[in-house]
């Protein structure tokens, strides 16, 4: 795919951005498993969140392949921090943009769209994952107030102190055996509704991820979004075009993972020579390089078909699963070219490798890709 001047201006200035102010943070962070809101507002200042909405609400209004390509380029360097834009913009601000009223719009967009707040994105439960309908938090709607009662596990962006609340999937009546599903905002700071943050993940230790607890948790009607009992529906279209901000996110993290094992490979001398010059070696880094490049070609292609108004859910369940098998591939050879030195906290390969374990998970697994992509095949 040939990629415009603008594609590629913002590649450049992503990369140099990435570079310059998040690698120096980068391993100190995850040490401390830090969420910086400093580094977050300045990704907020050159334009990283709000990048699809258009300049109405405060956004930019570019096509999705340039979103895309700024995640891949913040997770070439950092995963924690791709992780807080991508969640930003295809989880916090999408479903508000799409299924949102004219009041919703005006009055969160704007603020997400400066990067100097947050929204999360309400779904997973401890009990429904992959499962999404087993969803058991509930809301009933009574004199005009909805009462939630219920928890949500592993939300991203959702208890940092800039956020300003969650989009969140309820369960809003029963028809027979059918559960009715809709979808609500909740502020935090709202009685009855308790944000906790997760600590001590093996991944993306400086990105937000918290705990979401509803007791007795009461908004006002017109906090639902879309209409009532479209909540499968918003939150499935949503994941769509989160599969390809994942998708970027494997492309980010095999790309500086084959960076890294590069530059390490001209650098090792054994046997009297760089191992990069001895086949063992130069073999694997060819097999990195080809997958990393058909990866870039299928997400790029997913994205294309979604900028031009045409089918792409199935290519974006193909390339979010492709794209984190080969970060897990990349980032594995990587490990053994660097050998013990692989191994230790003060190489950067070692954050990779534990920062592409979650892609094979979050946002639908990789069985769950294979299934929807299954099902568009008619199997």
């Amino acid at each position: 795919m040939i990629l415009t001047n603008e594609h590629n201006l913002i590649r450049e200035s992503v990369r140099d951005f990435a570079e310059r102010e998040i690698k120096p943070l980068a391993k100190e962070l995850d040490a401390k498993q830090e969420f910086s809101v400093e580094l977050t507002k300045k990704m907020g200042e050159i334009g990283l969140f709000g990048m699809i909405v258009s300049q109405e609400y405060g956004g930019q209004g570019l096509d999705y392949l340039s979103y895309i390509i700024a995640v891949e380029e913040l997770a070439r360097i950092d995963g924690s921090q791709a992780a807080t834009v991508a969640a930003g913009n295809s989880l916090g601000m999408n479903p508000i943009y799409y299924f949102g009223n004219e009041e919703h719009k005006k009055k969160y967009l704007p603020r997400l769209c400066s990067g100097q707040y947050l929204f999360g994105f309400g779904l997973t439960e401890p009990q429904a994952g992959s499962d999404s309908r087993g969803t058991k938090t509930t809301a009933k709607l009574e004199n005009g107030e909805w009462t939630i009662n219920g928890s949500k596990i592993f939300i991203t962006n959702a208890s940092s102190e800039i956020t300003l609340g969650s989009i969140v999937q309820v369960v809003s009546g029963v028809k027979g055996q059918d559960k009715e599903f809709s979808v609500l905002i909740v502020e935090n700071g709202t009685p009855g509704f308790t944000v906790k943050t997760m600590h001590d993940k093996m991944m993306w230790r400086a990105s937000n991820t918290a705990e979401l607890y509803f007791d007795e948790c009461k908004v006002p009607e017109n906090y639902l979004m879309g209409k009532r009992g479209e909540g499968s529906k918003i939150m499935l279209s949503t994941l769509d075009c989160g599969r390809l901000a994942i998708g970027a996110m494997g492309l980010g993290c095999a790309q500086g993972a084959f960076e890294l094992a590069l530059n390490y490979s001209k650098e090792r001398v054994q046997f009297g020579k760089p191992i990069c010059k001895q086949q063992a070696v130069s073999f694997k880094l060819a097999d990195m390089a080809l997958k990393v490049e058909l990866a870039r070609n299928l997400l790029y292609k997913a994205c294309w078909l979604r900028d031009n108004n045409k089918p792409f859910a199935m290519e974006a369940a193909m390339s979010k699963l492709y794209c984190s098998e080969v970060a897990k591939e990349v980032a594995d050879e990587a490990v053994q070219i660097h050998g013990g030195y692989g191994l230790m906290k003060d190489y950067d390969i070692e954050r990779f490798y534990r920062d592409q374990r979650l892609l094979q998970i979050g946002e639908g697994t990789s069985e769950i890709q294979r299934l929807v992509i299954a099902r568009y095949l008619g199997c």
